[in-house]
């Protein structure tokens, strides 16, 4: 995928917290825009979601308070259309939200 080679270029050549957090976040946006269009019945698509979903997560909990709360709620509207996706998308999202601590910030 190239957009997974893009986000691996940027992390090599810069690395940048927010802007890893940028890539990511929009990244799982863009999977959620092109569902809308079309459907997919790909085990490895939504594997490749849900490891970016994750890294996600980590990219924006490394940033400082301020930067947050915008990634935060963009992961969390993602976070719920996981829920209309087949595949345990949704129940996976669940489980990285929990792990990263963030219950109760939706």
């Amino acid at each position: 995928m190239a957009a997974k080679k893009a986000i691996s270029d940027y992390k090599k050549a810069l690395g940048q917290p927010e802007g890893l957090a940028e890539l990511t976040v929009f990244y799982c946006e863009e999977v959620f825009d092109f569902l809308a269009g079309c459907g997919m019945d790909d085990e490895g698509f939504y594997d490749a979601l849900l490891r970016m979903f994750e890294q996600a997560l980590k990219y924006v909990l490394t940033l400082p308070a301020g930067q947050k709360a915008t990634f935060i709620a963009r992961l969390d509207r993602v976070r719920q259309l996981g829920q209309n996706v087949g595949w345990g998308v949704g129940d996976d999202f669940d489980h990285f939200w929990s792990e990263a601590g963030l219950v109760g910030e939706e």
